[in-house]
C-alpha cells in the first residue's frame, strides 16, 4: 500500500489546471492562438502546445522519476496499460475544436495514478469557471461543492452524451447507435469535450455517455463520476489482457440506475 499523500498531488494538480486554463483563456482573449492540423485533420493549436509545455514542466520539474502520458508530447497511449508506477495524464486542452472556434465547452484535464487506478482528478474550464474535482474514496466536487448524479430511471427523460471520431472513413455503426439512443432518450448532445461531458454526468447535467476516446480525454473525468456515484464500464467486451480503467474502446458512462438499458442500446 502507498504512503502517497493523494491531497499533496490533487493541490499541486489543482495548481496547474488553474496556471493552465488561465493562460489558454488569454491566449484567446488576446488572438495569439494560431492553428494546425495533425493526422486526420485533427485540430491543435498553439495554446494546446502552451498549455502541454506548462504542465509537463511543473511535473518533471517537481516529480522527476513520474512518467507522463500527454495528448500532446508524451502521447505514448501504451503508457497507459501499466498504472502500477506514478502516471500523470493529461489533456492540455480538451476541446480544441470549440477552443479554436470561440466555444466555451473547453477544459484542461489532469489525472494522477498509481497501484493500478487513478487516484487524482481534476477537470478544469476556465470559460465557465467551473472547476470538477476528486480523490479517490473522497467524493467529487464542484468549485468545491459536492456533486451526485441524476439518479433518473426513466429511459425516455434522459439527455445522453456522445462524440463521434475524426476518422470519417466508417461512421455507419456510430450513426446507427446514435439512432437507437435518440430514439429511446429524450435526446442525445454532442458538445465536443468529453472530459467536460463525463463530468456533467457525474452533477447530473447529462444522465449518461457513450463514446470511444483516449485515455487523456478520460482519465480525469472518469474518477469524478466514479466518486459522484456513476457506474463507468464498457458496452463490448474489453479485449482478455487488457486493464479495463483506461481502455478507450466503447466507454458507457452514467447514472448506475440507466446504466444496463444504455448498455443494451449500445452494443454493437
Amino acid at each position: 500500500m502507498s504512503n502517497t499523500n493523494y491531497k499533496i498531488l490533487h493541490d499541486f494538480a489543482l495548481d496547474l489546471a488553474h496556471q493552465a486554463g488561465q493562460l489558454v483563456q488569454q491566449e484567446r482573449e488576446h488572438n495569439r492562438v494560431t492553428r494546425n492540423y495533425k493526422a486526420l485533420n485533427e485540430l491543435i493549436t498553439s495554446a494546446d502546445l502552451k498549455s502541454d509545455k506548462l504542465i509537463t514542466d511543473a511535473i518533471r520539474e517537481r516529480y522527476p522519476h513520474h512518467r507522463i502520458l500527454s495528448e500532446e508530447t508524451f502521447n505514448d497511449s501504451s503508457l497507459a496499460e501499466n498504472l502500477n508506477d506514478p502516471l500523470w495524464i493529461i489533456d492540455p486542452i480538451d476541446g480544441t475544436v470549440n477552443y479554436a472556434h470561440g466555444h466555451h465547452h473547453v477544459a484542461v484535464s489532469i489525472a494522477y495514478a498509481e497501484e493500478g487506478e487513478v487516484k487524482v482528478g481534476i477537470v478544469l474550464n476556465p470559460f465557465q469557471k467551473e472547476t470538477f474535482t476528486a480523490i479517490r474514496g473522497k467524493g467529487s466536487f464542484l468549485n468545491g461543492e459536492g456533486i451526485e448524479v441524476s439518479h433518473l430511471l426513466e429511459l425516455n427523460r434522459a439527455l445522453i452524451g456522445t462524440g463521434f471520431p475524426y476518422d470519417k472513413s466508417n461512421l455507419r455503426p456510430f450513426i446507427e447507435r446514435f439512432l437507437k439512443m435518440q430514439t429511446c432518450c429524450a435526446d442525445v448532445r454532442r458538445l465536443g469535450s468529453a472530459s467536460l461531458d463525463i463530468c456533467w454526468v457525474a452533477c447530473g447535467r447529462l444522465d449518461g455517455l457513450y463514446e470511444s476516446l483516449e485515455p487523456w480525454d478520460f482519465a480525469a473525468a472518469r474518477l469524478i463520476a466514479e466518486e459522484a456515484g456513476a457506474r463507468c464500464g464498457h458496452f463490448n467486451p474489453v479485449p482478455a489482457g487488457v486493464l479495463p480503467n483506461l481502455y478507450g474502446e466503447d466507454i458507457l458512462i452514467s447514472t448506475p440506475e440507466l446504466y444496463e438499458v444504455l448498455e443494451s442500446l449500445a452494443k454493437s
